[in-house]
């Protein structure tokens, strides 16, 4: 069987984020428009600029794995480990009967809760009271290998370190390998825990971040004219992509088809989009070529937009320049973001969960806090404070990390 006729299907969803613990919560809060932004609660925030962000709160590493193993994660892997036992669970999958299953998770920034205080024990007491496990809790493949050990998995094993485009690299990654025969059974995405007075702090020193402390839940607004920066979140989301013929055998249950992946670099600025939205616009471009699908057929993109000044407006001219302005003022758009926050690393693997969902519910998850449009953002169907009922085939989303990393991937609804 050739790469382009292996076909791969998704068949399992885990997520661990501050709108819910596990697929059902997740997409009921998605759908519902609930926040999961508040106060930071895991450290005083009070001399930080922005004192909010979306934590996941209710996230307890020991209903996933042992005390003795959670102690040496960092947070973000045990995100990641929770997230993958919550997707095999999902896809009624054991992992002791898929031992050659692969992983494909990665982090853009890895443990930097560790990375700050094994620093700081270093600088205060002496690098001889550090840490045997400071590296190994720090690195960021850290998400990938111990999942890889904790259920028992052999096959291929990878971490993509791209910034906010980190999770669509993994998931695209993991389509290729299945198409190459390099595993049937992949687990696909992301974890990212930065929810640290350093990692606030320093975005707060990009004046990447909102400030809107004296309303946590209205501060994310994708394409909203008083937009004023991002809120930042932490997640392990990760999907279970399982070659067709393997998930149809075993009679799983398909929530939709990954059908294509692209990727292009701005070479522009380091943190700042390419103002012309070509490149983009090109990965757009290579997933849907991809695919097979012409661009008229989109029917909803989950954009990356994160709420801030100059990167939503640059990604609707991506989006106008890819499908075509016609096609792209009948195409619905929204940011989940608005609800979830920016999970870095881990915000395609969560964007991607929901885009599956939508296609197999029907449902479009809205743009919440979308109360004044910016003019500069007009020129798609917006998808406004309420969730909307429309019947898509095809949807993309959309990543693109610091460093100028554009990845995009495309699914299609299952039985097409």
């Amino acid at each position: 069987m050739t790469a382009q006729q292996r076909r791969v299907a998704i068949t399992g969803i885990g997520v661990v984020s501050s709108i819910g613990i596990g697929r059902e919560d997740v997409w009921r809060n998605a759908i519902a428009g609930v926040s999961g932004a508040g106060t930071i609660s895991r450290f005083d925030p009070s001399r930080l600029a922005t004192q909010i962000a979306c934590e996941a709160r209710d996230f307890d590493p020991e209903q996933f794995m042992d005390r003795r193993a959670a102690r040496r994660m960092d947070r973000f892997a045990q995100m990641a480990v929770a997230a993958a036992r919550l997707g095999l669970d999902d896809a009624h999958l054991d992992p002791a009967t898929i031992p050659d299953a692969g992983v494909y998770v990665g982090s853009g920034i890895g443990g930097l809760a560790t990375f700050v205080e094994q620093t700081q024990i270093g600088f205060e007491r002496g690098p001889d009271r550090l840490s045997p496990h400071f590296i190994p809790m720090m690195i960021s493949n850290m998400g990938a290998a111990q999942i890889s050990m904790q259920l028992g998995l052999r096959g291929p094993v990878l971490s993509t370190v791209s910034a906010c485009a980190t999770s669509n690299h993994a998931i695209g990654e993991a389509l290729d390998a299945i198409r190459l025969g390099r595993a049937n059974v992949v687990i696909a995405g992301g974890s990212e825990c930065a929810v640290v007075e350093i990692g606030i702090g320093a975005f707060n020193a990009m004046r990447a971040l909102s400030t809107r402390n004296d309303s946590p839940t209205t501060a994310s607004r994708p394409f909203d004219a008083h937009r004023d920066g991002f809120v930042m979140g932490e997640a392990g989301a990760v999907l279970v992509l399982e070659e067709m013929s393997h998930a149809e055998a075993r009679g799983a249950h398909i929530y939709a088809e990954l059908l294509g992946y692209g990727l292009t670099a701005d070479a522009h600025h380091v943190t700042e989009p390419d103002p012309t939205g070509t490149a983009p616009a090109n990965a757009i471009h290579m997933a849907l070529t991809q695919a097979g699908i012409a661009p008229d057929k989109v029917g909803y993109v989950n954009a990356h937009a994160t709420s801030t000044p100059v990167g939503d407006p640059n990604e609707i001219r991506a989006i106008k320049v890819a499908l075509g302005e016609a096609h792209a003022a009948t195409c619905l758009v929204s940011s989940t973001k608005s609800m979830h926050g920016h999970c870095l690393g881990a915000a395609g693997g969560i964007e991607a969960a929901l885009t599956a969902l939508a296609l197999e519910h029907g449902t479009i998850p809205p743009t919440i806090n979308l109360e004044e449009l910016d003019p500069a953002c007009e020129g798609v169907d917006h998808v406004v404070n309420v969730a909307r009922t429309a019947q898509v085939d095809y949807a993309v989303s959309n990543a693109f990390g610091f460093g100028g990393h554009n990845a995009a991937l495309v699914f299609g609804r299952a039985g097409l």
